[in-house]
């Protein structure tokens, strides 16, 4: 069925009584919602799991699909929201079993006044493509052709104007172009000039031009629906300046890019992108986060950038909106947690390897997702996969 989808951290013990609310900066951001999808959730399908070791005491392979890796989101209307997967299990080659969706999930929040704080799972949409759109094997070459995470690494969809999607792809990299009900439309368009090693054009013997899992991670698009503008996860093999990550323009009219780009620099070049998306017609919202979890997550922050301010090194002008390990908890939503668990209470945090999906809601709210990489990530409580988090934020800097 098609759907339009609508334009560091402290120990707590077990028991955990709340901690008396401590007074917080008026720049600070506060949570004021939260709601848990758990690590072990999942939908209707075939098996998954079969080429990754067990992890965080879990065994696979998987009865079905697990519904885990959130990396992108967009508004379904009715308080409800469509939630993009990414390719499954980290790589290309241990996600052959695990299928591309999205799926539309209903937080019931929990607030200061109460509320249950679950994700209800709905329908999905199917990645596939049964016109044979793509032109090089893939995993699934009969049938509806459902794709996989050996196909493509998706970590960023859009909505265009005519209801069409379009995703933002790591392998390639690639713009993955379908129907709203995820049939793809047309051969998957390359970033010019740039091939990762998982590229499936890369010739033998051609050195690729970016790193592995560093393709498109964040991608927005404009207000108008005109243009997308997909970020790149990690720096240019071949560039001086690793601590650059490129954004580009790509025409939805012509379907072509622009050939215009901005840079964006990173705190420390080891760090990664998690989103990139629009707050208006010239600022964007940036994650930024470094490669550790639990009590050794140190970065893990959202930053404002606009198109029109550049600095004098050529990168944008980037102004900090939040940091998701010091988030006030005032009114203790965030409690109680199980044993062993980390960052809950006042101060709340994200002590998250991974958090990759940031949407506005107007004003000053923000929801956050956590990319949980089931069953592998153990941010929050080190003896257990972590769940996904889905939180809202008052971020007084926005």
């Amino acid at each position: 069925m098609p759907f339009r989808l609508l334009v560091a951290a402290c120990a707590i013990a077990l028991g955990l009584a709340a901690t008396a609310a401590a007074g917080h900066r008026g720049d600070q951001t506060v949570l004021r919602a939260r709601a848990v999808l758990p690590a072990d959730t999942f939908a209707p399908g075939p098996p998954a799991g079969a080429f990754i070791t067990p992890a965080n005491g879990r065994t696979p392979p998987f009865p079905s699909q697990p519904v885990q890796g959130i990396s992108a989101v967009l508004p379904a209307g009715h308080h409800s929201f469509w939630v993009m997967e990414d390719n499954g299990f980290g790589a290309k080659s241990n996600s052959s079993d695990f299928l591309l969706r999205v799926y539309r999930v209903k937080p019931h929040f929990e607030r200061a006044r109460g509320g249950p704080g679950t994700v209800d799972v709905g329908d999905f949409i199917q990645l596939r493509d049964p016109g044979h759109k793509i032109p090089w094997p893939i995993v699934n070459a009969t049938g509806d052709r459902f794709l996989t995470g050996a196909d493509f690494d998706i970590e960023s969809f859009r909505e265009a104007c005519d209801g069409t999607l379009w995703f933002g792809d790591e392998f390639g990299p690639f713009l993955v172009h379908t129907s709203a009900s995820g049939r793809v439309l047309e051969a998957p368009i390359p970033l010019p000039g740039v091939k990762s090693p998982d590229n499936p054009t890369l010739p033998p013997g051609e050195a690729p031009t970016l790193a592995s899992s560093k393709g498109f991670e964040g991608m927005a698009i404009s207000p108008d629906g005109r243009t997308l503008y997909p970020m790149l996860e990690g720096a240019l093999i071949g560039d001086p300046d690793q601590s650059r990550r490129l954004i580009s323009e790509f025409s939805l009219r012509t379907e072509r890019y622009t050939g215009r780009q901005w840079a964006y620099r990173v705190d420390d070049p080891s760090n990664s992108i998690g989103d990139f998306t629009q707050l208006d017609k010239h600022r964007f919202l940036v994650i930024e986060r470094d490669q550790n979890m639990g009590p050794a997550a140190a970065l893990k922050k959202i930053y404002e950038v606009d198109l029109r301010r550049v600095d004098k090194d050529g990168f944008l002008v980037k102004r900090q909106v939040t940091d998701l390990l010091d988030i006030a908890d005032p009114n203790q939503i965030s409690l109680p947690g199980r044993p062993g668990d980390i960052g809950l209470g006042d101060p709340f945090s994200m002590p998250f390897v991974t958090i990759e999906s940031v949407l506005p809601l107007g004003g000053d709210r923000l929801l956050v997702i956590n990319d949980n990489n089931y069953p592998f990530s153990a941010g929050r409580n080190a003896t257990r996969p972590d769940d996904t988090e889905f939180v809202i934020l008052r971020t007084p800097e926005l």
